[in-house]
């Protein structure tokens, strides 16, 4: 499978029909899948009815759109697409209807002429950071079948880097597209919060997104699925901005960087530690950064994030009828999660609200004074596809941050922030690194993650794909 834009051009051009493209990406599925399990859900007839209706409005002359024929995933979570299951990865809701309506960013897409192919796996409503459910089994990383491709858009990170489609959407709460960006050797951008249009405001930290294999592909995308929805309380204006063009042409020279191996709270693992450093180094030499310190250290607000969202999660479930007689039937590390976090008493509850407010007056001051914050996308290389989560790393306590902490910190400040390849480890797997800047300066965040992948190429896909 071809890039985004290639594949759009193409068929905006004449080159290639629509309906060629898709068969040719049913076919790789049909192929592929069963090596990877990135997708749970395919809906052949609709995306060659789609291809059609598009190969028809080109013959008569119509422009179809800046995505023309793309074939795309759909995270099997919170987007919803017309006529297709929204599942969740859960026997909880496995026997959901199809869809009756398209989230924003679904008809944004479809809009500009891309098309929806199936679901891809998450993990259990988006609460593990791995893809293994007791309803689709174990989503694997196409660079080592036996290592995760990270959650919860585990499913996603590995139909694009295993070259199924070329775009697959995402969302982001905690780093749940930036993580399995990272451990896939892809592209993971989670956008200023308001960015993109959501359907169901879930949190104030949620933001959808996509992963693909280059930045010019996650810019096109940008382009056409941002923009206000008054669905969406939180939605930012209309920007004029365009991205596809900016990240060739915006000047970044003199912005003060931030470079943290570890936040001040995280073992990492020394291989990650060395590779992320080198590309951070690189990048901020060829974009002209101003380097203002080599360390920023800040309140971990991993567990208490998580000890959060993990009450709200059971009270939602309590209310729906789904705990406590249903527990059984979650996947073992969304359980663990509930069963963690999730009856903490009110006083532990306000001091987890007070950490997670600390860590966002912590990013404020920080943004203050710097412009781009940069880490490793993660911890540790990718681990076990079953997991469970790392609690040792390095030869150190890992419980109180797992692998993959680094990512909170723009989600709960809101803060644009994008993984991208920082090279591979010793046994060939992908390392990330994490580009954090201010909030609404999508921009920055897409212009430095292109001046990365120009001075430092990754490949578009996994070895063998």
């Amino acid at each position: 499978m071809s890039s985004v834009i290639d594949i759009a051009n193409a068929v905006r051009s004449g080159q290639m029909t629509a309906r060629k493209v898709v068969e040719d990406c049913l076919r790789t599925i049909r192929r592929r899948n069963r090596q990877v399990n990135a997708f749970v859900y395919i809906d052949e007839h609709g995306a060659l009815a789609a291809a059609d209706v598009l190969d028809e409005r080109i013959a008569h002359g119509e422009d179809p759109g800046p995505m023309a024929g793309v074939p795309f995933g759909i995270k099997d979570l919170r987007d919803t697409c017309i006529g297709m299951p929204r599942k969740n990865g859960s026997l909880i809701t496995r026997d959901a209807p199809p869809d009756d309506t398209d989230s924003p960013q679904i008809a944004r897409l479809r809009r500009a002429g891309a098309i929806p192919v199936g679901k891809t796996a998450t993990a259990e409503f988006g609460l593990d950071g791995v893809t293994h459910t007791l309803l689709h089994g174990t989503t694997r990383n196409p660079w080592n079948p036996e290592r995760t491709p990270s959650g919860s858009s585990g499913g996603s990170s590995a139909a694009v880097a295993s070259g199924l489609v070329s775009l697959a959407t995402g969302g982001d709460g905690l780093g749940s597209i930036r993580c399995p960006a990272g451990f896939t050797g892809m592209v993971g951008l989670k956008p200023s919060l308001g960015r993109i249009a959501r359907s169901d405001g879930f949190a104030d930290t949620s933001c959808p997104g996509a992963i693909t294999a280059t930045v010019a592909d996650t810019a096109r995308y940008l382009d056409v699925v941002s923009g206000p929805d008054d669905h969406d309380r939180m939605t930012l204006p209309a920007t004029q901005d365009n991205y596809e063009a900016l990240i060739e042409q915006l000047d970044v020279t003199g912005l003060k960087a931030v470079w943290s191996v570890d936040l001040g709270f995280a073992p990492v693992e020394p291989e990650v530690a060395s590779i992320c450093e080198q590309a951070a180094r690189k990048l901020m030499d060829a974009a002209g950064l101003e380097l203002i310190a080599d360390q920023f250290s800040c309140t971990n607000p991993y567990i208490a994030w998580n000890a959060l969202a993990a009450v709200k999660l059971r009270q939602q479930f309590e209310y729906l009828g789904y705990l406590p007689d249903r527990l059984a039937d979650i996947s073992p590390g969304p359980r663990s999660f509930i069963e963690r976090f999730a009856y903490r008493d009110s006083d532990q509850l306000v001091e987890y609200e007070k950490t997670v407010m600390r860590t966002e007056q912590e990013m404020a001051e920080l943004f203050s004074k710097a412009d781009v914050l940069i880490t490793p996308t993660a911890c540790c290389v990718p681990y076990a596809a079953e997991g469970p989560l790392p609690e040792v790393i390095a030869g150190m306590d890992a419980s109180h941050t797992n692998g993959e902490p680094f990512t909170a910190l723009a989600s709960i400040g809101w803060n644009p922030s994008i993984s991208v390849p920082a090279g591979l480890s010793s046994d060939g797997l992908p390392i990330g690194l994490l580009i954090n800047v201010r909030r609404h300066r999508d921009d920055i965040a897409l212009r430095l993650a292109r001046i990365s992948e120009q001075c430092n190429p990754w490949p578009l896909r996994a070895p063998g794909y």
